[in-house]
């Protein structure tokens, strides 16, 4: 799907519904292109359908945690320039470790990032 006059575009992938608005709305008033997905098979469809240039993925959801939906994205093989930021409650070592090497670029606590913070962090992946 082509992207509308040039802006970026992302996809959520939040389980929980309140916080996918938040960073929805956020993400959609500061000019980009904003699709959310509920857990990562949904993701799966979703990226498919909408080729972001950005996933915000959570790790622990429902139906397809985030580890698993890397493994099935293929960012290596298929997706190489779409940047992944993978953000999450839960600070496993193990988990992280698996994000990374399936290709994310990056790990970020939620408790610790402000939706303003997540924001900058958005442009920052996207420079």
């Amino acid at each position: 799907m082509a992207q509308a006059k040039g802006k970026k575009s992302i996809l959520i992938v939040e389980d929980e519904p309140e916080l996918a608005e938040v960073y929805s709305t956020l993400l959609n008033q500061s000019g980009y292109k904003v699709a959310v997905a509920h857990n990562g098979k949904e993701a799966l469809k979703t990226a498919g359908d909408h080729s972001p240039d950005l996933i915000l993925l959570d790790l622990r959801m429902p139906v397809m945690d985030g580890v698993e939906f890397l493994k099935k994205y293929d960012l290596k093989k298929s997706h190489p320039d779409v940047k992944v930021v993978v953000f999450s409650n839960y600070d496993l070592q193990d988990e992280i470790d698996d994000a990374y090497r399936l290709g994310a670029d990056r790990y970020v606590l939620k408790a610790w990032a402000s939706p303003r913070e997540l924001l900058q962090i958005v442009q920052d992946s996207l420079a």
